[in-house]
């Protein structure tokens, strides 16, 4: 039986297999790692050291010649695949074009294409605007700048086990100190947190039952009086893949319209197909004030938005908004053939198809496996939680033991949580069926070979 192959613009015809030819990492990857740890600061860690060389459906290939599954997309970035041919033919022909001009200089129409399409895309049919910035943390920090001058208000909100960023207001927002924050403060002045919706944790409590506790918390210790936005990942990423209760969001939701707040949905790890909808908040029909987008946004190429109600945009003065290389146009290009590739290729029901094949593998073993606590997601956004075996105790050694067997084995696997105890799964939608299956029997071994020990 022949192997599948996925055509790559640009470079050789990627088998999807997984081909172990050396041990992981191999001696190539081990002679670059040295290097690095020659040339660039240990403050920028690596988790999988193994040297890219090519990557496309769903493996990325090694100098060593190794062909590893890839769990990961770049966490999130790469859901229409690594080397998807309409993104590299979009970019190649832009690069012939021109590079950069700053669009804040002599502008180009690449970056008004990305404003009108995530006008239209993101929820709501209110009238709205754009913005397009670098990185996620960029356009969160963003988001409440245009929040804070709408409402001359200066509090923000951020909720437990959320994560935003590394910049230093995004510090402050992100609840996790290590690595993200130990030793970086002083951190942003004016930023709260409230009790986030956590199911496998909260016991009994719903979603609205949830949302009041929150919001007890906000008017007790802030006041909407004082508070600009509410800043919240409608599935969070960082913090554990943690789904929030139905009716949690439009409870939060509905609080911050009725007093006046700003409600900005950190949609940077969730948007674009990831979760089964184009965009996490569409499951409940939650319209967010603003929605900050980034990662799956352009295939690979550093871009991200604030999109949100056009008197809210248009608060800020003018000039108070921009950077040098905010949707730089080889990232516009990039981004409209994403968006083209999660039309034309039916990725938003591929997601759905990819999540309810992982969903129900982990189920399956979490029902002969009390170590697997919990198993959530929507889409191809998946989450194991590993806890101690009848309780709700996080087992970050465990998480580990397993992801370390997974790499090992050829598998790209991501921890999170604010433990360190949760896998979370997010293969590129170009992910054929039968890597996806070989990846979960990877899993499954990796978790058999540790019980007992």
């Amino acid at each position: 039986m022949s192997t599948p192959t996925i055509a790559v613009t640009g470079g050789p015809t990627l088998p999807q297999e997984r081909r172990l030819v050396t041990e992981v990492p191999g001696p190539r990857s081990r002679e670059l790692a040295e290097r690095k740890s020659a040339a660039v600061t240990n403050a920028v860690g690596t988790m999988l050291p193994v040297y890219t060389v090519a990557a496309g459906g769903g493996v990325v290939v090694d100098v060593d010649g190794n062909s590893l599954i890839d769990l990961g997309s770049g966490i999130a970035v790469t859901s229409v695949g690594n080397s998807n041919p309409r993104v590299a033919a979009a970019v190649a022909d832009q690069v012939a074009a021109f590079t950069h001009t700053c669009f804040m200089v002599t502008p180009y129409d690449g970056y008004v294409r990305v404003a009108e399409a995530l006008n239209r895309l993101t929820p709501g049919d209110h009238a709205k605007k754009s913005a397009l910035f670098n990185s996620g943390a960029e356009a969160v920090e963003n988001a409440v700048k245009i929040a804070r001058s709408a409402t001359r208000k200066q509090a923000v909100v951020a909720f437990d086990h959320g994560y935003h960023g590394r910049t230093n207001l995004t510090m402050a927002l992100t609840a996790k100190s290590m690595p993200y924050k130990s030793g970086f403060g002083p951190f942003a002045p004016e930023v709260y947190r409230a009790p986030m919706s956590y199911p496998f944790r909260d016991g009994d409590v719903d979603g609205p039952a949830a949302a009041h506790r929150a919001i007890d918390v906000i008017e007790k210790q802030v006041g909407a009086a004082n508070l600009a936005a509410v800043v919240i990942e409608p599935i969070q990423g960082e913090g554990g893949f943690v789904v929030p209760a139905p009716g949690f969001l439009q409870a939060v939701a509905d609080w911050c319209t009725a007093n006046g707040v700003v409600f900005i949905a950190d949609e940077v790890q969730t948007g674009f197909a990831r979760t089964g909808d184009l965009f996490a908040c569409d499951d409940e029909g939650v319209v967010p004030d603003l929605i900050v987008t980034a990662k799956g946004i352009a295939g690979g190429l550093p871009l991200a938005a604030v999109t949100g109600r056009a008197e809210l945009m248009d608060a800020p003065h003018a000039g108070g908004l921009g950077g040098t290389y905010g949707g730089n146009p080889l990232a516009c290009a990039a981004a409209l053939a994403v968006l083209e590739a999660i039309e034309e290729d039916g990725l938003v029901a591929r997601a759905r198809q990819l999540g309810t094949t992982m969903l129900d593998r982990l189920r399956a073993l979490q029902a002969d496996d009390p170590r697997i606590g919990d198993v959530r997601g929507r889409g191809a956004m998946v989450a194991m939680e590993l806890v101690v075996p009848g309780t709700t105790e996080p087992d970050a050694a465990l998480a580990a033991q397993v992801a370390a067997a997974c790499h090992a084995a050829g598998v790209v696997v991501l921890t999170c949580g604010t433990w360190g105890n949760v896998f979370r799964f997010l293969p590129p939608l170009s992910m054929p069926d039968h890597l996806l299956a070989e990846a979960f029997d990877v899993v499954a071994e990796a978790l058999a070979a540790t019980k007992g020990m």
